[in-house]
């Protein structure tokens, strides 16, 4: 069954590598759905991720849950934001490549 779903994603990111391919911060993953991440630390169970962060200064989404744990996790002391940082990277597999296998068709109005 083909199952079609219309998400949003910031005009300015990056379109979806192909899967395997490294990471460009699209978003299309983390838009579409949470990560077990995610389901764990902020019981989010469908919908876009709430911790997705889009940066301007990049033109690229990145994970809030990566960059900032302690602003998404109370438990989380400001001071092991880097390496709780690190580790919640590990559990995404995050520089491993694309691992999000969905076709993505650009519906924007010209």
């Amino acid at each position: 069954m083909n199952k079609t779903r219309l998400i949003e994603i910031h005009p300015q990111a990056p379109p979806k590598p192909e899967y395997t391919q490294p990471c460009n911060g699209c978003g299309v993953c983390c838009v579409a759905q949470p990560c077990p991440v995610a389901y764990m630390l902020l019981w989010q169970f469908r919908g876009s991720c709430r911790a997705l962060l889009w940066q301007d200064d990049v033109s690229r989404y990145v994970c809030g849950l990566v960059v900032y744990p302690d602003r998404y996790v109370n438990l989380i002391p400001a001071s092991l934001r880097d390496w709780m940082g690190g580790l919640l990277a590990k559990r995404i597999a995050a520089g491993n490549g694309c691992d999000y296998d969905a076709e993505v068709d650009d519906v924007s109005e010209g």
